[in-house]
């Protein structure tokens, strides 16, 4: 009988065919012969001792405007019917996410899911790069304004940014003569109980944040995005433009000191972000960018991370 691959993400609906890390997983593991299963992270329920998902068996094509084809709803139990759970829905990293962690982790050692869902959870992407201080440029995480004006006034410019966001939505550039730095705190602790965290802002951004695809913490690719012009963030879900790109010899460094790491904590598909040999973010959640990988190199990093889905599935 062949294996079942359950893929906990957002609504494949709406998936870009042609960007989405997620779609290209799904897609590998179609092709390796995984009957694919489909749910929404809100569709997991805990049941007296078992995790089930509300969802469905799901196909997959690369094909414009027709690229997946979903059966009638059906309940699954991760641990008795899945062979491999992939836990993929963007963030916001909020109590929701983590309680969807702790439902996965119930089934841990029957089903494989990736990423780990107790490594993911004590990983937040910006929070788990402090563990790295000396990789990093000065940051400061804080819900105090007066420390904020504190830092800038000894770093002049610099990024505010939600401490659990993605995507690059909610980044500001505060620029020393800019007088918005109150309201937009106020704004940022109006709506979150959460610190936010700031940087000093990088001018190498300018010629592009790397982002790199580490699995099992060794790199197997990277690209460049830079951002628009007039905007100061590089993400491609806000305007970046996607370059080829290889490593410096200082984001190898980085590599090697992380990679041993994230293969202990079971961190199987890694995206790091680096900004002028400035380790800045370590994501561990949702990954993106190895369909633009691929295309620049000619690779299959979704094949690479299968790889070492069934690695670990043959013991």
């Amino acid at each position: 009988m062949a294996r079942v691959c359950a893929v906990q993400m957002d609504a494949i609906e709406t998936v870009d065919i042609d960007a989405d890390s997620t779609f290209a997983l799904a897609l590998e593991a179609q092709a390796r012969g995984y009957r694919l299963f489909h749910y929404l992270p809100d569709a997991l329920s805990f049941r007296d001792g078992r995790v089930v998902a509300r969802g469905r068996a799901m196909r997959l094509a690369r094909t414009p405007g027709d690229h997946y084809d979903l059966d009638t709803p059906q309940t699954l139990d991760l641990a008795q019917d899945a062979d491999v759970v992939l836990m993929r829905q963007d963030p916001p990293f909020d109590m929701a996410y983590i309680t969807y962690t702790h439902f996965l982790e119930q089934v841990r050692g029957r089903t494989l899911v990736v990423n780990d869902p107790e490594a993911v959870r004590n990983a937040p992407e910006k929070l788990y790069v402090t563990h790295f201080q000396d990789l990093m440029p000065p940051t400061l995480i804080t819900r105090s304004i007066d420390e904020v004006r504190s830092f800038r006034a000894e770093h002049g410019d610099i990024i505010v940014k939600p401490l659990f966001g993605n995507g690059g939505y909610g980044v500001f550039r505060l620029q020393p003569e800019d007088q918005n730095l109150a309201s937009l705190m106020e704004m940022f602790l109006g709506v979150s109980r959460e610190p936010v965290m700031v940087q000093q802002y990088l001018a190498a951004v300018r010629g592009g944040d790397k982002r790199i695809i580490l699995v099992d913490g060794e790199p197997v690719g990277a690209i460049n995005r830079v951002p628009a012009e007039g905007e100061a963030r590089s993400n491609m879900h806000v305007g970046g433009r996607a370059e080829r790109s290889d490593l410096s010899e200082r984001e190898r460094e980085i590599c090697d000191r992380l990679g041993p790491e994230l293969a202990r904590r079971n961190l199987i598909f890694v995206g790091i972000d680096v900004i002028g040999g400035y380790l800045t973010e370590i994501n561990v959640t949702s990954p993106t960018g190895i369909q633009e990988i691929d295309r620049f190199e000619r690779t299959n990093l979704a094949g690479l991370v299968w790889d070492a889905i069934e690695r670990r599935l043959a013991g």
